[in-house]
């Protein structure tokens, strides 16, 4: 087929404004799978995605769809259709960047009921710097609650876009699906690769399957990709014999070859899950030292760290093999090796946000068969030392020495909020609560557009969650971190029985550490098994100690089998018992099951 019958575009929107279902409408459109095989939420592999109702991972699929609309110059042409569907939530919008890397064009979906939202504003933003083509698309006009004329208004206003643009379709009965698809082909360019040049192919996803090795998921850029040439791949500087080529449509189906334009898979056959790194360019063995590498992804910046130990120690290398092959299928995925004196082996692992660190952890539950502790989530720190050197960390426990510490910053988020005006003030509460600074506030449509600076730390505990109740679930959110700025901040240490449990410690602000220390000492009291002593359990700075409480010891009563005679006996055998507690509690030592730290650092 020829190059100019082919069309690249993604579907990019705010979560759950039906950007599967209407991927789902295109296959039924396309005849792409048969009515017999075809399930709800097709793209949507993983059985979480299923369960969840939402994407968690950007899915190419490959459509053939005939032009039967009056444009004279595509009249009754065959068109090859490259579909990448993609998240919405705000965790995984590196997901989104390069998916949008990948086209020529963008269907922008807004929910007609509900109107721009915080994601849709910033795909949008993502696409124009991209320069792709951008056809609006307005769903759910079924519903009752839809409001075109005003959500037409607003996408007017917000994305400078003509009435006549706008496409209205309802994903779940399929009205109007063909006009999109319409749209596409009259609207979107088709792709400017040179099919006479060397061959360089952009892999923009991969993940391992069992038999055929890692799978690299490619956008054909310019050349051709044969399914007999020896590939290479520069950033590993790894030479390639492909054990097949193919496309989705939706299943992986054999071709021959791709050619400029065309997006497919390349099964490579290896088995390293770090010879195969998303954004690097696929060549030709023979011709590697006369192509320049394609431009590629910029790296993500983890903005969460936790730390996964295995409840069983022996499962650590199944742990590892474990996170080696998911950060093959997500790549915003960073991880290194820790360990903790109480906890064992482990990995600190950086996240985008906390839904990704939720979602990743229960993958490695599921697909692994792996027992997990994970430690309170945290963000990056930078420590300026009195020498003038700024070190960055991760966890409390690679907190320096206060006395050679000048300065401490922490990242700062700017947030955009959408809120319908009613629920203003409650969430401007909100956001001063999580120490938010009000930056600017404008009027788009019928709802407010809130711009504010938030720690990073205060957004990543319940923030999202407390939105969602003040506003009754009306208001959105997205974020960026910007900058780091200078704060007031300590190291909270946990002790059990006088001794540090480093596990347990965190970074906080100064103002708030009383509180949390008083929660977190509060929550082991109730978890730490008694003993026959006495356990004091203390949140401390430094040296002072903020909260405490007392784990009483078990009481045996050694008087019971005396049943007469002088009251000294009595004395003299609750001597000999104080002592004895007195002695146990010098030499005693508490030891911490990986049970107790389960239920003082769940989710």
């Amino acid at each position: 087929m020829s190059q100019n019958n082919i069309r690249n575009f993604s579907i990019i929107a705010h979560i759950d404004h039906g950007k599967t279902t209407l991927t789902d409408r295109f296959l039924n459109l396309t005849n792409a799978i048969n009515e017999r095989d075809f399930t709800e939420r097709v793209m949507d592999s993983n059985p979480i995605e299923q369960e969840r109702g939402i994407t968690i991972k950007l899915a190419p699929v490959r459509m053939e769809y005939e032009y039967e609309a009056p444009n004279l110059e595509f009249k009754n042409s065959r068109f090859i259709l490259n579909l990448i569907d993609t998240p919405g939530h705000v965790d995984f919008s590196y997901e989104v960047s390069r998916s949008l890397a990948a086209c020529e064009g963008a269907l922008l979906l807004v929910d007609s009921t509900q109107g721009i939202q915080a994601q849709t504003l910033s795909h949008f933003e993502k696409a124009k710097e991209l320069n792709l083509k951008i056809i609006p698309v307005l769903n759910k006009v079924d519903l009752p609650a839809s409001d075109l004329e005003s959500v037409s208004l607003e996408c007017m206003e917000a994305f400078g876009v003509s009435e006549s643009e706008i496409i209205s379709v309802s994903a779940k009965t399929g009205f109007n699906a063909d006009k999109v698809l319409d749209a596409v082909i009259e609207r979107v360019p088709a792709p400017d690769g040179k099919k006479d040049k060397p061959l360089r192919a952009l892999v923009f996803t991969s993940y391992y399957d069992i038999h055929l090795g890692i799978v690299a998921s490619v956008r054909v850029v310019d050349g051709q990709l044969n399914a007999n040439s020896k590939l290479y791949l520069p950033s590993s500087q790894t030479q390639v014999n492909p054990v097949e080529i193919g496309v989705f449509s939706p299943s992986m189906k054999k071709v021959n070859s791709l050619k400029t334009g065309e997006v497919g898979y390349v099964a490579t056959g290896l088995k390293s899950a770090n010879l195969v790194r998303v954004g690097d360019t696929v060549m030709e063995f023979e011709k590697k030292n006369s192509v320049s590498v394609l431009p590629g992804y910029q790296e993500p910046t983890p903005m969460v760290f936790m730390e996964f130990y295995p409840i069983d120690g022996d499962d650590f290398a199944k742990l590892t093999d474990g996170m080696e092959k998911l950060s093959l299928h997500d790549s915003s995925l960073f991880f290194k090796a820790t360990h903790s004196s109480a906890l064992g082996n482990g990995y600190q692992v950086g996240f985008l946000g906390l839904l990704h660190a939720e979602i990743v952890k229960e993958r490695l539950s599921r697909e692994f068969s792996l027992e997990l502790i994970a430690t309170a989530p945290s963000v990056s720190y930078e420590i300026v030392n009195t020498q003038g050197k700024t070190i960055t960390i991760a966890s409390a426990s690679q907190f320096p020495d206060p006395s050679i510490i000048s300065q401490i910053k922490e990242p700062i988020a700017h947030a955009i909020i959408f809120t319908p005006e009613k629920y203003l003030g409650a969430i401007m509460q909100l956001c001063q609560d999580h120490r938010g600074k009000i930056l600017a506030t404008e009027k788009v449509g019928s709802r407010l557009k809130l711009s504010y600076d938030i720690p990073l730390s205060e957004i990543i505990t319940s923030f999202y969650d407390s939105l969602k109740s003040v506003s009754s679930g009306f208001a959105s959110l997205d974020y960026t971190v910007k900058e780091y700025r200078a704060v007031d901040a300590v190291k909270l240490n946990i002790l059990v029985n006088k001794e540090l449990v480093e596990a347990l410690s965190m970074v906080v602000v100064k103002d708030k550490a009383e509180m949390l220390g008083r929660k977190m000492v509060k929550k082991l009291k109730e978890v730490i098994p008694r003993q026959m002593f006495e356990i004091p359990v203390q949140a401390a700075i430094g040296g002072k100690v903020v909260a405490r409480e007392t784990i009483k010891a078990y009481r045996k009563d050694v008087t019971a089998k005396l049943y007469g005679g002088d009251v000294t006996r009595r004395k003299k055998l609750l001597a000999k018992q104080a002592k004895g507690k007195k002695k146990m509690k010098q030499m005693g030592s508490v030891q911490l099951d990986s049970d107790t730290f389960l239920a003082v650092l769940k989710q």
